[in-house]
């Protein structure tokens, strides 16, 4: 355990030597979950090291090519490859399983709201690619979706200053409001997908 501690310590000097790119690489490797990587970088915002904007820029660059990586693997490794391997970038096979039921019910424009559902977030991206969802569409309900999320924890993190460690305590209460936010416009999302295929079919 205090092998692993020493670990994370030194992941997180080579992050702040390194600036923007250093939380931009922190979360394309997704060694350690995104959510404290922008904490992180929200603190050395509020150390003066780097701005707001910089830290959110790189971190949502970050992460939209973590995602088109996971992407990749799904489209031309499968799950098999992800259901074996997965398990290295936090994404284990019941997230996958919850993801593709998520993508199969609701289609290509989940893949914004669900980066904010704990269960889906990382895994929608493996039944994107499994179906082969267009890469342009993909990327941008992507980009659209981590901006607010790597906003939102680079500005946790730097409130939090020198306590940007406890941001699992102090995120709960955004997140799961952003939860409910999602859930709400994925029935919208849903109600009027029905809408209009019932309007379709009377048409016809």
């Amino acid at each position: 355990m205090h092998v692993i501690s020493d670990l994370i310590s030194h992941l997180f000097e080579w992050i702040q030597s390194l600036g923007y790119f250093g939380i931009m690489i922190g979360l394309m490797i997704e060694v350690i979950p995104s959510e404290i990587v922008l904490a992180f970088g929200g603190y050395l915002v509020s150390q003066g090291q780097i701005n707001y904007f910089g830290a959110v820029l790189f971190g949502t660059a970050g992460g939209v090519i973590a995602q088109i990586f996971v992407y990749w693997i799904g489209r031309y490794g499968g799950r098999p490859v992800l259901e074996k391997y997965g398990k290295y970038i936090f994404i284990k096979k019941k997230h996958i399983d919850h993801s593709e039921e998520w993508f199969n019910k609701y289609g290509t424009g989940v893949i914004f709201t669900a980066r904010f559902i704990p269960v889906v977030r990382h895994a929608i991206s493996v039944p994107a690619g499994i179906s082969r969802m267009p890469l342009g569409k993909f990327t941008l309900l992507t980009t659209l979706a981590v901006i607010p999320w790597s906003a939102l924890f680079v500005y946790l993190g730097y409130t939090l200053g020198d306590k940007w460690e406890t941001i699992d305590e102090v995120a709960a209460q955004y997140t799961h409001e952003l939860v409910l936010a999602a859930i709400a416009i994925i029935v919208i999302y849903f109600l009027f997908k029905w809408y209009k295929s019932k309007k379709k079919g009377s048409a016809v």
